[in-house]
């Protein structure tokens, strides 16, 4: 008998429409001196896909798998799109739960992958005030054995594929303020180490993508095309900072680094993100029976924004 009385998917939320996109890419960006240009400029990524992300359509996969397994009511609610976390916690309390834990659709801890979610949570119920339900959080978990044999499978079929290829994993860009405050980048060498161990590769490489912000912000790199047109050579492209094939990956892997391997006669596979592999069922399943760890207050500040230039 689980201790909890419901669990909470809380993901980031994606425009299901061509009009949803600049409200929703006003809500991810408020606060952030993004130029309007750059914001115009990621709108397209999503107009390319005629406004649809699949992020919500893979949030409702991953959340029909739980129901089969888990035996508590399973919410969902995103912090930048429809459902609104604050809507899904009202939700919770007209239903009368009380004692729900949360599972966050972020692997590694880093402040908008971790520490935000839980000021997320902290306003959603202080909002509502009184009678809104306790909500335990359970902390990244990219380091959990379910989550890098569910990764393993993907790359392995990836490199069937294309069985010479340099393997590469991506993850997304951050600023080096905010990784230098968090054990984002320490978890993705790890995480990528023993997927890599676990397919026979001595040789890997960790890059990034998706970043965006002020041009003058230093951002982790290097950029998986950048990195691509570097080796010049056949590639394995795993998205292990992502748990769904949502719309960075699509366009920034199946979009724009498929066309730099097209453009350099190379070959690429790509890993399917873990999504709703069994392994990761299993370990949502098993982690929401356990009493979660809290983190430190002092874990993963916010990293200081630079005015836009």
């Amino acid at each position: 008998m689980s201790r909890y009385d419901a669990l909470l998917v809380l993901s980031f939320g994606g425009p299901e429409k061509h009009e949803d996109v600049i409200p929703f890419l006003e809500n991810v960006l408020r606060g952030r001196n993004v130029p309007r240009e750059r914001m115009l400029e990621v709108a397209e990524h999503y107009y390319h896909f005629d406004g649809r992300s699949p992020i919500n359509d893979q949030n409702r996969a991953l959340i029909a798998a739980l129901k089969e397994v888990v035996k508590i009511p399973v919410y969902w609610g995103n912090r930048n799109w429809h459902p609104m976390l604050a809507d899904t916690v009202r939700e919770m309390r007209d239903d009368g739960i009380r004692n729900a834990v949360a599972f966050v659709t972020s692997a590694f801890g880093s402040y908008s992958g971790c520490r935000q979610y839980a000021e997320d949570i902290a306003g959603a119920r202080a909002a509502l005030g009184n009678g809104a339900p306790e909500i335990a959080r359970i902390r990244p978990f990219s380091a959990h054995p379910a989550f890098i044999e569910a990764m393993t499978d993907r790359v392995r079929a990836a490199i069937a594929e294309v069985p010479e290829g340099r393997l590469i994993f991506t993850a997304h860009s951050v600023p080096l303020s905010m990784a230098q405050s968090s054990p984002y980048v320490d978890e993705l060498n790890r995480a990528c180490a023993a997927v890599a161990s676990n397919v026979g590769k001595k040789a890997w490489k960790l890059v990034y993508q998706s970043r965006s912000g002020p041009p003058g912000q230093p951002w982790l790199g290097p950029d998986i095309c950048d990195y691509l047109r570097e080796i010049r050579s056949d590639a394995v492209i795993a998205p292990i900072g992502f748990l769904s094939d949502h719309m960075e990956v699509l366009y920034d892997l199946d979009t724009e680094a498929r066309a730099v391997c097209e453009e350099l006669c190379v070959k690429m596979a790509r890993a399917g993100a873990v999504g709703t592999h069994p392994a990761m069922i299993r370990m949502i399943a098993e982690l929401i029976e356990q009493e979660p760890s809290v983190c430190e207050a002092t874990c993963c500040p916010a990293p200081v924004r630079p005015s836009a230039r």
